[in-house]
């Protein structure tokens, strides 16, 4: 498992059931909304199968998750963290043999997740219930960051992005899957706040990081890699 090396204020974390809790300042959990709600997140998966990637992102879920293992399935050894981690499908595209931290609002979810990383061999893990543009980790405590189809979601994008910048290491990657109103088809309907690739691309380099869009296609959603840039001396 993780140590609390990545933590910047371990005092304030709390486990329960294999999911790390943070505490506010009278030592309860902090509390979140999520999307379903942690009553139904055992039908998460099977949402994002039958509605979400056919019906909304016009794209195919097993596409989705080959892109992916392209990508990053040849990682070893990595500090990975993973924001809006979900149910743990980063079992799908990503070796067990890394270093890994998956953070979402729904302690729900982290508790499929949890089963999903213990069943496929991870070691070295930890989840945390917590808001991705305010997680409990120290500065440049990573070497690859991902983010799939959450941005749309996230209450402040600024705010994530922000974080993004400051937990991993200058020349650090972000990996990140999003739908965009460019490629979305007819009249499917997708929530959140959909952003053009010119804004994305605006918004990261407002924080050091070189945007490259990936040539991949898969109904609604782009594909690509956010590259920190070390800041000159």
């Amino acid at each position: 498992m993780l140590t609390n090396g990545i933590v910047k204020d371990p005092e304030r974390i709390r486990q329960k059931r294999g999911v790390h809790y943070i505490c506010d300042d009278r030592g309860r959990p902090v509390k979140y909304k999520p999307w379903l709600g942690d009553l139904f997140c055992f039908l998460y998966d099977r949402i994002m199968e039958k509605s979400v990637f056919p019906k909304k992102f016009k794209a195919s879920i097993e596409e989705h998750y080959r892109i992916l293992q392209q990508l990053l399935g040849s990682l070893s050894g990595k500090r990975v963290v993973e924001f809006a981690c979900g149910s743990g499908d980063a079992v799908k595209f990503l070796g067990n043999t890394n270093i890994y931290a998956g953070l979402d609002i729904s302690a729900g979810l982290l508790h499929i997740a949890r089963n999903k990383f213990d069943r496929h061999g991870f070691l070295q893990y930890r989840l945390y219930c917590a808001d991705a543009g305010d997680t409990p980790f120290r500065d440049d405590s990573f070497d690859v960051a991902i983010c799939n189809l959450s941005l749309n979601f996230f209450q402040d994008v600024g705010l994530f992005i922000a974080e993004v910048q400051r937990v991993l290491q200058p020349g650090g990657i972000l990996c990140c899957s999003t739908p965009v109103p460019e490629r979305k088809h007819g009249g499917s309907v997708i929530h959140g706040e959909l952003f053009t690739l010119n804004k994305l691309k605006e918004m990261f380099a407002g924080r050091n990081f070189r945007l490259k869009v990936l040539p991949h296609e898969n109904g609604a959603l782009l594909y690509f890699w956010a590259v920190l840039e070390p800041v000159a001396p």
